[in-house]
C-alpha cells in the first residue's frame, strides 16, 4: 500500500524561515530603545542649529545649512513618532499613553529631558516609590522649564527682531520677556507685536501653568510626606502592603493534613461495636 511521505527536511525550512521572519521584526519597544540614543544627538544637533540661526541672525548659506539642520532633525522625531504608532498593537491605547512622545516629536528639545535622569538619583534620599516618583516630576519639571523658557526666547526674538515697532530685539530681551510671562507675571514693558510672537506667549503662558502646577504639587506631596513621618501608624495602608501582610499570614498558616480534619487533629474516636461488649465483665453486657 503506497503512503505520501514528506522528503526530509521539507517542513523543517518553512518553519525556520517563518522563525527567522518572527525574529527579524521589530516591535514598538525594540525601537524605542534602539532609537534613543540617535534621537538625543539629534536633539542636541536641532539646538545648536536653532540657536545659532536666531542669536546669530544668519543669512546665505550659513542660514540655509542651520534651516536644513533643523528641519531633518524634525522630520526624524515625526517619522519616528509615527513608526512607534504604527507598530504598536493597540494604536489608540498607545496614543493615550504616550503623550509625552508627542510633545517630544512636536518640541525635539524636550527629549532633553531625559539627560536629567541621573539628577533623579540623589544620594541618601529614601528610595520610597512615592519618593522616586517626586523626585523624578520634579527634576523633569524644572528642566523642561527652562527648556521651555529658552526655546520660546529664540522663537520670540526670530518672529520680532526684523518688525516694524517691535521691542524684543536681543536675545536678553526676550530671555527676560519669556522669563515675565512664563510666571504670568506680565509687567508688560516688552509685548509680542507680530501673530507668531503673540501665540509663542500664549504657548508660553499655557506650558508655564501646567508646569507650575506639577511642581507645586509635587512639593505640597514632599510637604505633607515629612509632616506625616512620625506620625505613621495614622498613615493608611496601601494594596501591596495589604498583599504582603496576607502572604506573610498564609505562609505561617500549615496546610491540611491528608485524610485528616483540617489542622492535622485526629478524627474520632470509634465506638463500641454493634452487638458486641457493652464495656463490663457481664456476658451481653
Amino acid at each position: 500500500m503506497a503512503h505520501d511521505t514528506i522528503p526530509r527536511g521539507g517542513a523543517r525550512p518553512a518553519a525556520r524561515g517563518v522563525a527567522m521572519r518572527h525574529d527579524s521584526a521589530v516591535d514598538e519597544h525594540t525601537w524605542h530603545k534602539r532609537t534613543q540614543t540617535p534621537l538625543i544627538i539629534a536633539s542636541l544637533a536641532y539646538l545648536v542649529a536653532y540657536s545659532w540661526r536666531v542669536i546669530g541672525d544668519l543669512e546665505g548659506l550659513a542660514w540655509t545649512i542651520a534651516t536644513l539642520v533643523v528641519f531633518v532633525t524634525w522630520v526624524m522625531f515625526i517619522a519616528d513618532y509615527l513608526v512607534r504608532l504604527w507598530l504598536a498593537d493597540n494604536k489608540r491605547l498607545w496614543f493615550r499613553k504616550h503623550l509625552a512622545a508627542l510633545a517630544f516629536a512636536l518640541v525635539p528639545v524636550l527629549r532633553l529631558v531625559r539627560l536629567l535622569r541621573f539628577l533623579t538619583h540623589i544620594p541618601g534620599m529614601k528610595t520610597t516609590a512615592g519618593g522616586v516618583l517626586r523626585t523624578q516630576i520634579l527634576v523633569y519639571g524644572v528642566g523642561a522649564s527652562l527648556i521651555l523658557i529658552y526655546i520660546a526666547s529664540l522663537a520670540v526674538l526670530e518672529a520680532e527682531r526684523h518688525a516694524p515697532n517691535a521691542t524684543i530685539t536681543t536675545f536678553d530681551v526676550a530671555m527676560w520677556w519669556s522669563c515675565v510671562t512664563v510666571t504670568t507675571t506680565g509687567y508688560g514693558d516688552y509685548t509680542p507685536v507680530t501673530g507668531a510672537g503673540r501665540w509663542v506667549g500664549v504657548g508660553l503662558m499655557f506650558g508655564g501653568v501646567a508646569l507650575a502646577g506639577v511642581i507645586t504639587a509635587t512639593l505640597a506631596s514632599w510637604v505633607l510626606e515629612r509632616a506625616a513621618r512620625e506620625h505613621d501608624d495614622e498613615e493608611p495602608a496601601t494594596r501591596a502592603q495589604l498583599r504582603a501582610l496576607i502572604e506573610k499570614i498564609d505562609a505561617l498558616t500549615p496546610p491540611p493534613a491528608a485524610g485528616g480534619a483540617p489542622g492535622g487533629a485526629a478524627g474520632p474516636e470509634r465506638g463500641p461495636a454493634p452487638g458486641g461488649d457493652g464495656g463490663d465483665d457481664r456476658p451481653g453486657g
